[in-house]
């Protein structure tokens, strides 16, 4: 195995792709290129998501019923967290607010405009 990258449904992509934009991320591809798009890939660094729409497979893998986001967590080291924490609070639905963490670490967490939690982590030096 080399990697894994998230493929994560949403219901808008359009507003996915703005909301991640805030946060750093840039489009890297989509499909189709241009119109309605159905599948985006954004990256910040090297963090990388797959954002597609739950109706774009819901024929072929019809366990895709779900909605919305749901209890999932996805936990992003990055570094200058203060820094990123002062850039987007306003902008987003801060879910924690910043703290050093018992295990070293200092955190925020956030819910996306699809209901995921991101936590983001900066170690300390």
């Amino acid at each position: 195995m080399e990697s894994v990258t998230a493929n994560i449904f949403v219901n808008d992509i359009n507003q996915t792709i703005d909301f991640y934009a805030q946060l750093g991320f840039n489009v890297v591809m989509t499909v189709p290129d241009e119109g309605d798009i159905n599948w985006a890939m954004m990256a910040c660094g090297d963090v990388t998501f797959m954002f597609q729409t739950f109706q774009s497979l819901g024929d072929d893998l019809p366990t895709i019923s779900r909605q919305s986001g749901g209890s999932l967590l996805f936990y992003i080291k990055t570094s200058g967290i203060q820094k990123f924490f002062d850039q987007v609070k306003d902008n987003v639905k801060v879910v924690k607010g910043l703290e050093k963490t018992f295990y070293g670490a200092t955190e925020f967490s956030i819910e996306d405009n699809n209901g995921y939690l991101l936590t983001f982590a900066e170690d300390e030096k």
